[in-house]
C-alpha cells in the first residue's frame, strides 16, 4: 500500500446519509380533503349545541348555590313554579292571567274607567322559556352582567309572571310611560295606589327594595288561597325586612 492509499484509509470520514420518506398516499389525502368540510360542519353544530346547553344549564346550576340561602333566592328574586296551562285564561289578545285573578282584574279596570281612568294591560303570564329569552337576550344587548340585569328583569324560574298572578299595567293616555318609573306620575298609578288593594292587588317592587329596581307598573294578585301560598315567602321576607 502506497503512502497515498494509507492517508485515505487513516482519514476515511463517513458521509452523512440522506434518507427520503416514502411518497404520501394520494388516495388518503383525497379522502381527507373530501370529508373535511363535513367534519367542520359537524364540529360547528356540536359547538352550537354545547354553547346552548351551557347557557340553559347555567341558571339551573345556580340552584346548587341557592341551597346556601335560606329562602333560595337569587339576585333578590324568589323562585316560582310555572302555572299549568289549565289555570290560565285569555283576558285580551296576547294577555293570559291566572283564572283566580281574572275576574278581579277586569272588575278593577271597569271601575277605574268609571272614575275616568283608562288602565291598559301590558304583560300577564310569561313562561319560564320566554323569561329566559328576555333575561339573556336583553342582558346581552345592553351589555349588562347578571346582577345588573336582575335589577330590571327576573331570571327564568324567578319571575312572578310565571305564576299567572302578576300583571304589568300602564296608562292608556300616557303610553310613553309604559314600563318606566315615570308611570308613577300618571293618573292611572295614583288611582291604583288608592284602590288596587280593594281588588287584592299589591305593588311587588317598591322603592324600598334593595335588589330590584322600583317598578310602579308591576302588580300581583293575592286574593286567593293559591296566590297567598305562592307569595307567602315573599311577604314573609318583606315583613322581616321591615322589622329589621
Amino acid at each position: 500500500m502506497d503512502r497515498k492509499e494509507e492517508l485515505n484509509t487513516a482519514f476515511d470520514i463517513p458521509v452523512a446519509e440522506r434518507k427520503y420518506s416514502e411518497k404520501p398516499n394520494l388516495k388518503i389525502i383525497k379522502k381527507i380533503l373530501t370529508i373535511s368540510p363535513f367534519l367542520l360542519l359537524l364540529i360547528s353544530i356540536l359547538g352550537l349545541k354545547l354553547t346552548r346547553n351551557l347557557k340553559l344549564s347555567s341558571i339551573r346550576n345556580i340552584n346548587i348555590e341557592n341551597a346556601y340561602t335560606p329562602d333560595h333566592s337569587i339576585l333578590g328574586h324568589l323562585p316560582y313554579n310555572e302555572v299549568s296551562k289549565g289555570k290560565l285564561v285569555v283576558i285580551e289578545p296576547n294577555i293570559e292571567v291566572h283564572v283566580d285573578m281574572s275576574e278581579s282584574l277586569l272588575k278593577m279596570r271597569e271601575h277605574a274607567k268609571k272614575d275616568g281612568i283608562s288602565l291598559v294591560f301590558l304583560s300577564g303570564f310569561r313562561s319560564i322559556n320566554l323569561q329566559e329569552k328576555i333575561f339573556y337576550s336583553l342582558k346581552s344587548i345592553r351589555n349588562q352582567n347578571a346582577a345588573e340585569r336582575a335589577r330590571v328583569s327576573a331570571p327564568p324560574g324567578y319571575s312572578e309572571h310565571s305564576t299567572g298572578f302578576a300583571i304589568d299595567i300602564g296608562d292608556f293616555n300616557k303610553r310613553e310611560t309604559d314600563f318606566e318609573v315615570e308611570f308613577e306620575n300618571t293618573d292611572a298609578f295614583k288611582w291604583l295606589k288608592k284602590n288596587a288593594a280593594k281588588y287584592h292587588f299589591k305593588l311587588s317592587f317598591n322603592k324600598n327594595n334593595k335588589n330590584v329596581d322600583y317598578e310602579p307598573w308591576h302588580w300581583r294578585y293575592e286574593g286567593s288561597i293559591e296566590a297567598l301560598q305562592v307569595f307567602e315567602a315573599s311577604n314573609r321576607k318583606l315583613k322581616n325586612t321591615k322589622d329589621q
